[in-house]
């Protein structure tokens, strides 16, 4: 249903550097009903890209059908890497509207603006996707920088479960610990 995963993921290992150290994966508390499906973890060494984890969860409707996708990102920033999230953010919605216009969709997407993820200043976008004037499918971008880690949280899903999931998309990120 929505690809723009592997993108946003290349984007934030190649904006932010390697480092060797290993941390905390980052807690949360996944919606109940949603499918929580296990992704490879990227250790750092000296020959390979900064550790990376990655939690996903899939919102799936009767038939089994993936309608909710919500994926949360970690990457470990190399000591005195200063991250510039209006840029990395900005790189990732161009990267999200080109895939979706390579499929034929439209997108509009809200100006970035300043926002939280859990005890953190974040900024965020939300992108509208239209197909033959169609509303579609909805996607956000929430980013964060810690001292020493990059964070994304990314949520998509079909027009109607988009809006249908709201109280469970805010329980999660309210859910989040790093």
């Amino acid at each position: 249903m929505i690809r723009p995963y592997k993108t946003v993921f290349v984007l934030l290992g190649l904006l932010v550097g390697s480092v060797g150290v290993q941390a905390a994966d980052p807690i949360v508390t996944w919606p109940n009903g949603w499918e929580v499906e296990a992704l490879p973890q990227d250790d750092a060494t000296t020959e390979s890209p900064p550790k990376v984890s990655r939690q996903r969860a899939v919102k799936n409707d009767q038939y089994g059908t993936p309608v909710m996708v919500m994926e949360l990102t970690m990457t470990q920033v190399e000591a005195g890497h200063e991250v510039n999230l209006q840029a990395v953010l900005l790189e990732m919605r161009k990267s999200v509207q080109k895939d979706f216009v390579s499929g034929g969709y439209q997108s509009v997407c809200t100006r970035i603006h300043s926002t939280t993820l859990s005890r953190l200043s974040a900024l965020e976008t939300t992108c509208t996707i239209t197909q033959n004037g169609r509303h579609v499918l909805s996607q956000t971008l929430v980013a964060a920088v810690d001292a020493d880690k990059a964070y994304v949280l990314s949520y998509a899903g079909q027009a109607e479960a988009y809006a249908a999931s709201q109280d469970e998309i805010v329980a999660a990120r309210n859910s989040l610990k790093f």
